[in-house]
């Protein structure tokens, strides 16, 4: 991989997995960003998404969110790649939101590569448009990156 920043893009479900795969990347010497929440969950040790998706029940709080979109957007502009963790959610295998889907748009639109940890079922609601941004699939294994 050229470059050494990368931002990891994913499900907030996965974050207990990102701050993971945040030490293995930087065992490797690369500088790696992570959602803002992914910090708070593991400062706090609660992994429940539902702690921190306030907006659910106080939809004044849709200003964090936005906050929160913003500031992850920017991490992926000053970053080199991202990657993107997509593993198996809701009984869906390699599972990509709609947040991430736009973390990728952007990272697209940037030209920045993009790496998928996972492949995804055609199924998938957003296969055709992950596939459209011609990713590199790294078939499950972080050590392909």
């Amino acid at each position: 991989m050229k470059g050494n920043v990368i931002t990891i893009c994913c499900s907030a479900s996965f974050y207990k997995q990102a701050l993971e795969v945040q030490k293995e990347l930087q065992k490797q010497g690369y500088k790696v960003k992570i959602p803002h929440t992914a910090h708070k969950m593991k400062k706090s040790g609660d992994f429940a998404v539902e702690t921190y998706k306030t907006w659910f029940k106080n939809p004044k709080d849709f200003t964090r969110k936005a906050m929160l979109m913003r500031r992850h957007f920017k991490k992926i502009l000053e970053s080199d790649a991202i990657l993107v963790l997509n593993y198996k959610k809701n009984d869906m295998d390699g599972y990509i939101g709609g947040n991430t889907l736009m973390e990728m748009a952007l990272a697209f639109h940037y030209k920045k590569p993009i790496f998928v940890l996972n492949s995804m079922p055609e199924t998938s609601s957003v296969y055709e448009e992950v596939m459209g941004m011609q990713p590199t699939l790294l078939d499950g294994d972080i050590r392909n990156f």
